[in-house]
This record gives structure tokens, sequence and C-alpha cells, in this order.
């Protein structure tokens, strides 16, 4: 983007996404408002069933934590100029990672299963993503193709090995038994009540703080680093990268390394946070909304952890809305949140050129009356 057609930073990393926000949820409000619900009484019962509670806080700082992983591992990709569309994929793959070292050392301390855990996962969402990226840096197959392909490679594995190896004995369900008592991640309202804080029981638990830890080293990674610089250069610029002697090859490999090996750590608040087992489906869709999550979030770590809060309120703010209205209910919860992926994600720039022809009029407008 040139200069000239470039927002000033404050209204590209604050105020282009709130006017998306905004139009998001008056389209969600018009589509509630059909239902024939009143769109005021809906916006108040989704903000207060995301933070209207400690209850509430938590699922939706839970959920955000999922979303934090994910729309990190897309905005990895996508610094070096690659669109990952297979975090789900390496989610599951990651996922599987964790769940295995937590079934096979779940007995033993956490100090040793959690560090195993969370080296399992990065090491399982890294290597579904090594291969994509191996296939276009050396075979030139277009990353959004093999990933999107090595989504459904990830179900499938998953669920044979669900169904025919890892199942608990003497049950229908596609499911593993429950973990050891070490591979449970500690909760945060334990967490705190331990440091004389009362918080309410909820699936919130410490892989949040392993999500900022990772946002933050994203940061670093991306613009403190040699690295970080010449995968942003790549994506930029392709040809001047090559031209200043920055391996295409690389770029991909290693931008793609990382953004699976981020992905892997969903695993870690779903599986150990949560669900203390293996399940058909963990990731829950969370990689494909990770995608929404970057772009709203303009692809930095800040804006993706804000973002990822918005997405976590969104989901359990729906939940409370489909069991307060009795006119909505989950199917079209699901549709409010697909507005709002559409416009703050897929559509995230579409107001881009009508916000910056109004800025550039405003200051017209301000230089003529001051002189």
């Amino acid at each position: 983007m040139s200069r000239s057609s470039a927002l000033p930073r404050w209204a590209e990393w604050g105020l282009l996404p709130l006017i998306n926000l905004g139009v998001a949820l008056a389209l969600a409000g018009g589509v509630v408002a059909v239902l024939g619900e009143s769109p005021w009484v809906a916006v108040k019962l989704l903000v207060a069933g995301a933070f209207g509670s400690q209850e509430g806080i938590g699922y939706t700082l839970y959920y955000a934590t999922n979303f934090i992983f994910t729309g990190l591992a897309v905005a990895v990709a996508y610094q070096a100029g690659l669109f990952n569309i297979g975090v789900e994929g390496q989610a599951y793959v990651g996922g599987l990672g964790v769940g295995l070292v937590a079934l096979e050392w779940g007995e033993a301390h956490p100090l040793l299963v959690l560090p195993l855990a969370m080296l399992a996962g990065a090491l399982g969402g890294a290597a579904w993503a090594w291969l994509p990226a191996w296939l276009q840096a050396r075979r030139g197959s277009h990353i959004v193709i093999t990933t999107i392909m090595f989504n459904f490679l990830a179900s499938a594995l998953v669920t044979y090995l669900l169904v025919n190896v890892l199942i608990k004995p003497g049950q229908q369900s596609p499911e593993t038994r429950e973990f050891g008592p070490g591979a449970m991640m500690p909760a945060m309202h334990e967490v705190l009540g331990a440091g004389g804080i009362a918080f309410a029981a909820s699936p919130w638990n410490i892989a949040f703080g392993l999500a900022l830890m990772a946002a933050v080293a994203v940061w670093v990674l991306i613009w403190r680093t040699r690295w970080g610089y010449a995968w942003r250069v790549a994506g930029e610029n392709p040809t001047a990268a090559i031209y200043a002697g920055i391996a295409p090859a690389r770029v991909i490999i290693g931008s793609m390394v990382i953004s699976g090996a981020l992905a892997g750590g969903l695993g870690l608040n779903e599986l150990l946070g949560s669900q203390h087992r293996i399940l058909i489906d963990f990731p829950g869709g969370a990689g494909f909304v990770g995608i929404a999550v970057a772009l709203m979030g303009r692809n930095h770590p800040a804006g993706i952890v804000a973002a990822a809060v918005l997405f976590g309120g969104l989901y359990q703010g729906g939940a409370q809305l489909s069991f307060d209205l009795p006119r909505i209910n989950r199917d079209m919860v699901v549709v409010i949140q697909g507005l709002v992926i559409l416009i703050c994600g897929a559509l995230g720039d579409i107001f881009h050129a009508p916000l910056l022809a109004m800025l550039h009029f405003w200051g017209r407008a301000r230089r003529s009356a001051t002189g």
C-alpha cells in the first residue's frame, strides 16, 4: 500500500476495526429485529452474558485463549506473505501430541508432564505445517490448497485413532480415557483462590497466560529479530527479498513451522484445561475463527489479543442470548457470529477507502479553517 493511500496508525489500528464492528453489530441487530426481538435487549444480554459475571468472564477468556493461539498462528504466516488456512488441522495434530503425552505420563508430576505436553503440541503442529510449506518452497504447490487438504487429513487421522486405537475400552463414544492428575492444567479460579482472590469456577486456566506469553514472543520475533525482518520483507516484496539475499524457501518453511507450533497450543487449553481427554472435533472451528481474529487484529499480537477477547465474548454471550431469547436459537447465534466474522475479518478493509477519504476531507477542512 502506498504512503498516500495509508491510514494513520491510530485509524488503521483503532478506528477502522471499531467501524467494522459497529457495522457488523448493526447487521446482527437487523437479523434480531426480523426475528421479532429487540436488538437493544439482545445486545445487553450478549454483553452481560460475556462480561457481566465472573463465570461469564471466565468462559470468555477460556474461548479467547484458543483464538489467541490460532490468531497468532495465522498472523505469523501472513507476515511472511502466506495465507495459512490449515491452522485447524495443525491444532488437531498438535492437540493429539498433547493428548498422547497426557495419556502416557498423566500420573507423573505436573512439572514434568506439562512442559512435555507443551513441547509435543508445538512439535505436532509444526510437523503438520512443515509438509505444506516444503511442498510450496520446493515443488511450487500453493499453500492455501495444501493446507486446506491437510485440515481434512488431520481430522481423518484423529478420528481413525480415536475410533480404532485410543478409544476407552467398553464405551461407544469415540474418546479416550480421562487424563491422569498430572496432566491437568491448573484452573485460574484455583490459582487466584490460592492467592486469596475468590473467583467463580470456569474452564479458564493458566493456558491463557501462556497465550499472552506467546503473543509477546511473536512480537519480539517479528519486529525485533533478523528472522522477523526477513519474513516481513519477503511478505511485502518477494522480489526485493531475493535481491537482498533472503532465501524464499527458508522464509516459507520457517514461518509456517512457527505458525503450526503456535496452533498446537490450542490443545493445552482445550484438552488439558477443560476436556481432560481427547475428543472428536476438539478444536471446534477455532482455527478458522483465528483467521478473522488475525485480520481484525491487523496481524499484530496486541490487536489479536483484543480481537480474541471480543470473539470469546461473542461465543459466551451468544450462548446466553440463545438461552434467554427463545426466538434466537443456537443456529441464529451462529449466523450473528458469522456476520461479525464476515465484516470484521473477510471484509475488514471494505471501509478503508471511505475512511481515508473522510479523514482527508476533514484534514483539508481543518487546514482551511486555521488558515
